[in-house]
């Protein structure tokens, strides 16, 4: 399954400039997602996350891999047709390389557990072939 950004736009409620997944290439329930992530020269944050030299900030990576995350427990959870909003409820995350305009960001989600309201994840983050954050993520779900 191939979702783009009206698709995606449909599974979880966030907007420009905070929707940070631009496409997923990937997905088998209860297995895997792949999504990617374009980063632009023109994203609003490395106007002052260090503007000589732009780095993506950790914590949206973090988000990135949340919000792949949201779109993979919506499909594995078979919620089609339904409006949830979803709250981070857990983080456990490492950095390993800068995050920097024109990388494109790959993220790997793959399932630790899938409750009816909750979700656990394993997020791996790259650049090509190289990892550059991972995480453990927690987080509820509910209907809106």
């Amino acid at each position: 399954m191939v979702l783009d950004i009206r698709d995606i736009q449909k599974v979880i409620p966030h907007r420009y400039p905070f929707l940070l997944i631009d496409r997923v290439v990937e997905f088998e329930a209860n297995e895997k997602l792949v999504a990617i992530k374009n980063v632009s020269i023109n994203e609003p944050y490395f106007v002052g996350h260090f503007p000589q030299e732009k780095v993506m900030p950790g914590v949206l990576i973090v988000e990135a891999m949340a919000q792949a995350g949201c779109v993979y427990y919506y499909y594995s959870k078979n919620l089609h047709g339904k409006e949830m909003i979803y709250y981070l409820a857990k983080i456990s995350a490492k950095f390993r390389k800068p995050v920097v305009p024109g990388d494109q960001l790959r993220m790997e989600i793959t399932p630790v557990k899938l409750l009816k309201t909750v979700g656990f994840l394993k997020a791996k983050a790259y650049v090509k072939d190289v990892l550059v954050a991972d995480a453990e993520i927690g987080f509820g779900a509910k209907e809106m």
